[in-house]
């Protein structure tokens, strides 16, 4: 079924809804709350609770891209639960994955400080000024939470090559941001 018609489900409040996208869609979002929580059952938990915020968010949001949709719901809600179960202990990964683009992101104690709505629109622009293999690597890990490893596995390079151009691609964020006027 095809994302139009899984909305069109949703905007019905048509029953159907969500199997047609945790057909379509279950295993991705799985995948990705499992890659940030580490955890299977607490995955499981996340993309139920998915499936429940779509069904109580759309109508009246009518999303353009449904997965993108509901892997920034899973995402978050990932976020959210590893917030609340580790104040204490951090997952490694998150940390790691927070500590690569630390360099990249605004200072919150300079005297301007930026929206998070103007740093999202200045990401978006930076990423679709980048080569689509590069966007999609910055995507996978940094979004999805890919493992440095995987994503050499799907491309067929070393880790290193992976590193290289990730480095270099938070290098230009940092430049970008700059160039306006985000401080970092």
């Amino acid at each position: 079924m095809e994302d139009r018609q899984i909305i069109q489900l949703f905007w019905d409040r048509d029953d159907g809804a969500i199997p047609a996208a945790q057909e379509r869609y279950g295993g991705r979002l799985l995948g990705l709350a499992e890659r940030l929580l580490g955890n299977r059952e607490d995955a499981e938990e996340c993309v139920n609770d998915t499936w429940l915020n779509a069904w109580n968010a759309i109508p009246p949001e009518r999303p353009v891209f449904l997965f993108t949709y509901l892997a920034r719901v899973c995402r978050n809600l990932a976020l959210g639960k590893l917030d609340w179960k580790g104040a204490k202990k951090r997952n490694a990964d998150v940390v790691t994955l927070t500590a690569e683009l630390e360099a990249c992101i605004p200072d919150s104690q300079r005297e301007r400080q930026a929206s998070g709505q103007e740093i999202g629109e200045a990401l978006t622009a930076f990423l679709q000024g980048l080569p689509e293999e590069a966007r999609l690597i910055f995507l996978r890990r940094y979004w999805y939470g890919e493992p440095v490893r995987d994503i050499a596995r799907r491309y067929g390079w070393g880790e290193s090559r992976v590193k290289m151009l990730l480095l270099r691609t938070r290098n230009k964020l940092r430049d970008y941001l700059e160039k306006e006027g985000i401080s970092v």
